[in-house]
């Protein structure tokens, strides 16, 4: 008997694509095998993004694009993000769909399949539960799954999913549901493996990595996570942290990230804006005196600290003086790295009913300004890099140039280090930085 196949394409974030490969384990696991190639699949699978306007429309593009390309015989399914904020809309979109499965039990995909087979195609089948938790209990048994994905030398781990937080611009919570965290050993023991199998950088990921715990009990769960994780797992070279969120860094987590070696002096901490005003209109923490202490705090106890953050500009009711605070705070912050986004109008959410939505063209003027005064910091910060010896660990090689990150760069959205020769992919390489870049660095191997 032919064994049956599946193509799965996973858009959007890192956290989507630990949801895939454990989609992907899950069939492995019940006898399909993989392919690259739509024509080759029995089973078309897209683990779609739906938080912004623009990844939702490059979702439905890729489902049209494989539902118009859809032989008798094969099964075309929306997963993911948007499967679960649409529904049948998503159907309505996409002529041709024949399952929608949303984030909530994506661990139901075999059995979904399964019944997708049994049964005529009249119409698509939907399982969409909104009553469960993101995470729900983790697959045990014959269907357990890690909740990993790697990449080169580098691995995503996620640690938690759904938020609790009222953000009003979000629709992660209408999408994933309220936070729920993954249990401690669980984790532990994913870390153990991927160290063994030969992983140097550990990305922990979540909605909110500083929320970790509080669901199960746990006071300070990230810090504590955080010192049994180095103790698990001593050949990790690197444990990266992303998507902290403002006015929940302790100083137990400061101190941990500070005394670890293994943990990178690197924090991406989403802020969002600067003006108190816009921040409540947001529903984000708006004591933007915390930031400044924080921050100073963490670059005391670590001084090399390297600080992402991203802004959102054009919020409903953002004035001109209220984005000039936001210009002035990035120049007193001198953050590392800075992501800058225009707001998108998001059905359902709290931000779609407010007044005083700013046009798109002042959205992408105020876009473009504050990257410009970004990039002279991100230029002057990398500049002072230039004579030292940083470790890269290494990620490719094209024509005797080598390319690899730092412990400042996160991968995709950060910058490189640009190395002369070629280096062997996933080697943690001393290098010395010969020149800087607004985003990269460039060094020669220090021997």
């Amino acid at each position: 008997m032919t064994k049956k196949s599946y193509y799965l394409l996973s858009l959007g974030c890192s956290k989507n694509t630990v949801d895939s490969d454990s989609i992907a384990q899950m069939l492995d696991a019940s006898g399909y095998h993989a392919v690259q190639s739509p024509d080759r699949a029995d089973v078309l699978i897209v683990n779609t993004c739906g938080f912004i306007g623009p990844a939702r429309d490059e979702s439905i593009r890729a489902l049209r694009e494989l539902a118009q390309g859809k032989r008798k015989r094969q099964q075309l399914i929306a997963a993911g993000c948007l499967s679960q904020l649409w529904g049948p809309k998503l159907a309505q979109e996409v002529p041709g769909l024949d399952g929608v499965i949303g984030t909530r039990r994506w661990m139901d995909i075999v059995d979904f399949i399964e019944r997708l087979r049994g049964r005529p195609r009249p119409a698509p089948l939907y399982h969409l539960p909104t009553d469960a938790l993101t995470v729900g209990d983790d697959p045990t048994g014959e269907r357990a799954v890690s909740r990993t994905a790697v990449q080169g030398a580098s691995a995503y781990l996620k640690i938690a999913d759904g938020c609790r937080r009222p953000c009003a611009f979000c629709s992660i919570p209408n999408i994933k549901g309220t936070m729920k965290s993954r249990p401690p050993q669980a984790i532990l023991d994913e870390a153990r493996d991927l160290a063994a199998r030969g992983v140097r950088e550990l990305i922990l990921i979540a909605q909110d990595l500083t929320d970790y715990g509080n669901d199960i009990g746990l006071k300070d769960g990230l810090a504590t996570l955080l010192r049994d994780l180095c103790a698990t797992a001593p050949q990790l070279d690197w444990v990266r942290l992303m998507y902290a969120y403002p006015g929940a860094v302790t100083d137990r987590l400061i101190e941990t990230m500070a005394t670890h070696p293994q943990i990178c002096h690197y924090l991406d901490i989403p802020l969002q804006h600067a003006h108190p005003d816009t921040l409540r209109r947001m529903r984000r923490p708006a004591n933007v005196e915390w930031v400044h202490r924080t921050i100073a705090k963490m670059r005391a106890a670590m001084p090399d600290l390297c600080v992402r953050t991203t802004f959102i500009v054009g919020f409903p009711g953002e004035t001109d003086a209220e984005f000039q605070t936001l210009m002035q705070f990035v120049d007193e912050m001198q953050f590392d790295r800075v992501g800058v986004f225009t707001y998108s109008f998001e059905p359902g959410t709290p931000s779609a009913l407010l007044p005083h939505q700013v046009d798109e063209e002042t959205k992408q003027a105020r876009r473009d300004a504050l990257m410009r005064r970004q990039q002279q910091i991100s230029l002057a910060r990398n500049q002072q890099f230039v004579g030292r010896t940083l470790t890269a660990l290494i990620e490719g090689h094209d024509n005797n140039l080598s390319f690899g990150r730092t412990y400042r760069d996160a991968p995709e959205v950060d910058g490189l280090v640009l190395v002369e020769g070629e280096i062997p992919a996933g080697r943690m390489t001393p290098v010395k930085i010969t020149g800087a870049l607004e985003y990269d660095l460039t060094g020669v191997i220090q021997f």
